[in-house]
């Protein structure tokens, strides 16, 4: 099997950290990929998405005046959005269990750990083209399904394809979800 031909993918690359842009940029274009734009926060990314076709995202997670979780969000939910199916990897070097979830339910496609290797940058840019996620709409939420595990045997109000039951009584957590599973099942780590 082959490595997939990345030369015609168009890649974002958001972080307000100038030599981090940088780092990644050269390991796309390790990778094969030819072009690459940069933002230096989400109101520049903001403009750049709606000027040009985007295949891949890289956002990093703390900015300023627009953070990448603001910027997801536009992305998955704003009538103006060009692209709300963009596969987004989130950058951070708060790789808290905080900014996963909060990364995971404003619609990332994948999470990516800072200091990055060019391994897990590889790795990412597979998993989004290889291995995409169907895309989820639930109450507030959409974005590519939380659950990575197709065989998960997910039982609650909001399995899909179940219609709500009397096992499962209305409830809203902090992110507005209606199910009594965790919001981040340990298997399911990016």
């Amino acid at each position: 099997m082959s490595a997939p031909d990345l030369r015609p993918l168009t890649v974002l690359i958001i972080d307000d950290n100038a030599p981090m842009r940088e780092i990644i940029a050269t390991v796309l274009k390790s990778l094969g990929v030819r072009k690459i734009l940069e933002a230096c926060d989400g109101v520049e990314a903001l403009k750049a998405v709606t000027e040009r076709e985007v295949d891949i995202i890289f956002t990093d997670l703390m900015m300023q005046p627009v953070d990448g979780l603001a910027f997801i969000r536009w992305v998955r939910t704003s009538p103006a959005s060009a692209n709300p199916y963009t596969p987004i990897i989130m950058v951070t070097g708060h790789a808290t269990r905080a900014s996963l979830d909060e990364a995971r339910m404003a619609g990332v496609t994948e999470f990516l750990a800072k200091p990055l290797t060019a391994r897990g940058v590889l790795h990412r840019v597979n998993e989004v083209i290889n291995n995409p996620r169907d895309f989820v709409r639930a109450g507030a939420y959409f974005g590519p399904c939380r659950r990575r595990r197709i065989d998960h045997d997910y039982v609650g109000q909001e399995r899909r394809g179940v219609a709500p039951t009397a096992d499962f009584p209305a409830f809203a957590d902090a992110y507005g979800r209606t199910d009594p599973e965790p919001v981040l099942d340990p298997e399911d780590v990016y």
